[in-house]
């Protein structure tokens, strides 16, 4: 049981990474030091999605899985409803270097919105 309720945190917390990874430059509007939180989990899930690679949290849950005598993922809620957002099937490269583009404009265009404003502050300080 402490092995399923570990993987099935594991995965809420993968989750969590993932939507702090596609909208956590917003946060910087309200604390500006998210930022240097934000950007190297940017650029990690970034390079995860260019270079296919695996996000070292997979092995770490499967391996939790099979120590709870697991075989898929099945039941529960995280696995019903989190873990098809994060695993989704037919996942293929391209689409992996899709979404990684659109995480990279994506932040961009926050980052780039987020110092218009604040140079636009500080020049109307001026």
């Amino acid at each position: 049981m402490p092995y399923r309720i570990a993987a099935d945190l594991l995965v809420f917390v993968h989750a969590l990474f993932i939507f702090f990874v596609v909208l956590g430059g917003v946060l910087a509007f309200r604390w500006w030091w998210v930022l240097f939180l934000h950007f190297p989990a940017v650029v990690w899930a970034a390079l995860i999605e260019f270079n296919d690679w695996m996000c070292p949290l997979t092995p770490m849950e499967q391996m939790l899985r099979q120590a709870a005598g697991d075989e898929g993922y099945r039941g529960g809620f995280i696995e019903h409803y989190l873990t098809p957002l994060i695993y989704p099937e037919g996942l293929t490269a391209s689409i992996r270097f899709t979404i990684g583009i659109f995480v990279v404009v994506l932040n961009m265009s926050i980052y780039g919105f987020f110092f218009y404003r604040l140079f636009r502050v500080q020049e109307s300080r001026d």
